[in-house]
């Protein structure tokens, strides 16, 4: 057994929770604005009140996952990022402060609002820039990050910070379409809608840059024997492109979000496809920047109690709070 490749999927596993179970939260944030005030806006955020704060768990699990297994790449990619990241840390913050201050204070609602929506914006626009400072490579000299504090600003990852708050937006609003009724599901469907051509579109557009961003994703893409293991990814993608669409038109409820998160869940397959076995590209590989084998082995321990009372506890919440969610709320 490779105790390297088992640790770079756990990790993706750790990210992947993240992403899909926090950025429908982010999502909400970033449509905050779009609800009445009042109990329209109540309703979207008691929707995820029970579960928005235990969602945030895998993003300690997965950053903490990395320094623990992966020092060389936590040291390499921290340093390319460090604004991005601590902008994605401050909006998680402000929307934190928000959720908790918005019932207690009513006199400021509006600031806290204004907190949830532009804390949830900054957080998913930083995740997706980081992302795009991933992909496009980080330079790196004698084991250490070697560039420069702006090499993360780029149009590519102006582009990919585009499409996850796109992203985020659609899980989102899938989320609302399937924990509300009446007028808030009425408007929730239109803004999935909205937001599934841009994220549709957006994917799209990252997808075919990736294939002149650096030419060794060309190649894992383009020519043989790669091609034979990518070629399904975005076959599959437009299937459930076309069946998140008719669900979201033809009334579906839960469908769309469970759609949507398979649209994540191949995206997510996507971008590993394309940097494996690097974990820092261009050049720095899962093993390069790996752990000891005793120290991945005493670790790998750990995970194998935490991940599953993780899993369950988390599982416990959604279905104890399962259900439409009623205008009484959580708060």
């Amino acid at each position: 057994m490779d105790l390297t490749v088992i640790w770079a999927f756990i990790i993706a596993f750790a990210i992947f929770a993240y992403v899909v179970m926090d950025g429908f939260d982010l999502g909400i944030g970033i449509l905050f604005p779009t609800f009445a005030h009042g109990p329209e806006r109540d309703r979207a955020m008691n929707s995820i009140a029970p579960v928005w704060d235990g969602n945030e768990t895998w993003l300690v699990l997965g950053g903490g996952g990395l320094f623990a297994a992966f020092p060389l790449a936590y040291a390499v990619i921290l340093p390319a990022t460090y604004p991005l990241i601590i902008a994605m840390l401050l909006g998680l913050v402000f929307r934190g402060v928000a959720f908790e201050y918005r019932w207690r204070d009513p006199r400021h609602r509006g600031f806290w609002d204004f907190a949830f929506t532009g804390g949830s914006l900054v957080a998913a626009l930083a995740q997706g820039m980081i992302l795009g400072a991933l992909l496009q490579g980080i330079a790196i000299e004698d084991r250490a990050y070697a560039g420069s504090w702006w090499d993360w600003l780029t149009p590519y990852t102006l582009l990919t910070g585009a499409g996850t708050v796109a992203g985020y937006a659609l899980l989102g609003a899938c989320w609302l379409v399937w924990k509300l009724d009446g007028e808030g599901q009425a408007h929730a469907r239109k803004l999935a809608l909205r937001a599934f051509l841009a994220t549709s579109v957006l994917m799209a557009v990252v997808s075919l840059y990736n294939l002149v961003l650096r030419p060794e994703y060309a190649d894992r893409w383009l020519s043989a024997p790669d091609i034979y293991f990518a070629a399904p990814i975005p076959l599959l993608t437009a299937i459930l492109a076309v069946l998140l669409y008719r669900s979201l038109t033809t009334g579906g409820e839960g469908k769309p979000f469970w759609l949507a998160l398979g649209l994540f869940l191949l995206g997510m397959a996507g971008l590993g496809l394309t940097i494996w076995p690097n974990v820092v590209p261009p050049s720095l590989t899962i093993w390069d920047a790996a752990a000891p084998p005793r120290s991945q082995s005493f670790m790998l321990v750990g995970v194998a109690i935490t991940m599953p009372l993780i899993i369950g506890y988390t599982a416990w919440a959604y279905w104890i709070f399962r259900g439409k969610t009623g205008h009484e709320g959580y708060h």
